[in-house]
């Protein structure tokens, strides 16, 4: 059955051929250069060098990946930070907000909606400094930022 890196390694090997061809047109200026055992196997050994890279990239890829989680998670095994617990509200906390009738939340509404439209309206005026700033820099080319 075919996936996507089958078909990735496809595609890589047949633009490999055609890029192979390219550099081996512009590196011989002549058939005689090919000729030479010493330049033929310089070329072989590099047409053999990215045909593994090709094919077994995606499993290289994969092993160090491993290797290095392995080494991640044997640092954090031995730090003794992997055992972390998940936080949670007291539970007289919880009671308390459950138990907060309609009228008593009306305050805590009003506080939620301003403190939302306070950081929305910060995140505007961040984004347009930051891009009137980039626009004006691309604007007057020749000038130096300041």
């Amino acid at each position: 059955m075919l996936n996507i890196n089958d078909a990735l390694k496809a595609i890589g090997l047949g633009l490999l051929v055609l890029f192979f061809a390219v550099g081996v047109v512009k590196t011989c200026s002549s058939v005689a250069d090919l000729k030479r055992p010493e330049h033929a196997l310089k070329l072989f050994v590099r047409f053999a060098l990215a045909k593994a890279a090709v094919t077994y990239g995606l499993d290289l890829m994969l092993a160090v990946f491993r290797i290095v989680q392995g080494m991640v998670s044997t640092i954090i095994t031995r730090s003794g930070l992997s055992g972390s617990t998940s936080t949670t509200l007291p539970q007289e906390i919880i009671d308390k907000i459950n138990d907060v009738g309609f009228w008593d939340s009306i305050p805590l509404w009003a506080v939620t909606l301003l403190g939302g439209l306070f950081i929305t309206v910060l995140s505007f005026i961040m984004i347009l400094t930051v891009y009137s700033r980039m626009f004006k820099l691309y604007s007057a080319p020749g000038r130096a930022a300041a």
